[in-house]
């Protein structure tokens, strides 16, 4: 693994991620995720759904650089409203910080074309600039999407920390999975790129975002 993809993976990256809980705030609040158990199936659907969405669109944006496009067409694999605002916020924040450990041309053109980018368009850009590979980007991605929600379960429900990453390792060949599957569609046209999603994560962003107007809330997301 490069480099690159330890410092994006790494919590203390200033990248965001501290305050979105990919869902799973929510999932708290509605009794869906209250154990060990729970957190480890939440954990799998996550990957496997927008883990999976995030990395593919991490591992094309490596080498294919159509930012505009590939924007375009992850808004279009992301229906809810909520999820694409919690993207381009941890994209702009992680971008931010990127562009300190990286100058880059590239980077001047994305913002140009995106201001506001989404979170895993940026993760693909930094790696690539940074001469990582397209593996890298999409295996970063999708560590960032299980690892993110089990922290947050440890800060929510108190759960034991220990336990609470023992899960996410025992997703370790998933993600390995999800990022090969990634990395075979990378050469693909941005339209053409498959959209795996999880209306239940829809849902529960949705619902996220309206309680967050009427009572305060630990995560943004």
């Amino acid at each position: 693994m490069h480099a690159v993809a330890l410092v994006l993976s790494d919590s203390r990256f200033p990248g965001g991620g501290h305050v979105h809980s990919g869902g799973l705030e929510e999932a708290a609040a509605r009794g869906l995720v209250t154990d060990i158990p729970t957190l480890g199936l939440f954990l799998a659907g996550r990957l496997r759904t927008a883990g999976e969405l995030a990395a593919i669109f991490a591992a094309t944006a490596v080498e294919c650089h159509e930012w505009s496009i590939l924007d375009e067409e992850l808004d279009a694999r992301t229906p809810s409203p909520a999820q694409r605002e919690a993207s381009r916020a941890q994209g702009r924040a992680t971008l931010r910080a990127g562009r300190g450990a990286w100058p880059s041309p590239v980077l001047d053109a994305l913002v140009r074309a995106t201001p506001r980018p989404h979170h895993a368009i940026v993760v693909g850009a930094l790696t690539g600039i940074a001469g990582g590979s397209s593996g890298d980007a999409a295996l970063t991605a999708a560590y960032l999407s299980v690892s993110g929600p089990a922290s947050a379960a440890v800060r929510l429900l108190g759960l034991d920390p220990f336990a609470a990453n023992a899960e996410v390792t025992r997703l370790g060949d998933a993600m390995h999975a999800v990022a090969e599957r990634a990395v075979s569609s990378a050469d693909l046209p941005p339209e053409d790129l498959p959209g795996p999603g999880a209306p239940g994560l829809d849902l529960l962003a949705e619902a996220h975002l309206r309680h967050h107007k009427e009572e305060v809330r630990l995560f943004a997301s």
